[in-house]
């Protein structure tokens, strides 16, 4: 289990009834290169709160090249940001 807590791009879709849903995103690793994913399955959403502070965190299969991977995406209403929170395998 790899913790990242790096800020991510992200392309999502609001569903009709509110909910979002990653559909890719992409980070910068550490050799500066910007590295593009596809997600193909939200596994779970689950709503969080601490601090006053409401987010979601999204476990995510997801294709990075030609790996498949699970990811937690952590997504904080209040500030529309997204976070690549780790990498699960």
């Amino acid at each position: 289990m790899d913790a990242q807590n790096l800020k991510i791009d992200v392309i999502a879709v609001c569903n009709a009834d509110g909910t979002l849903e990653p559909l890719r995103f992409r980070y910068e690793d550490e050799t500066h290169r910007l590295r593009r994913v596809c997600v193909t399955e939200v596994l779970c959403c689950k709503p969080i709160q601490y601090v006053g502070i409401e987010a979601f965190v999204y476990t995510c299969r997801a294709l990075d090249g030609d790996r498949e991977r699970l990811y937690e995406l952590k997504y904080t209403v209040r500030s529309h940001s997204w976070v690549l929170f780790r990498v699960l395998y």
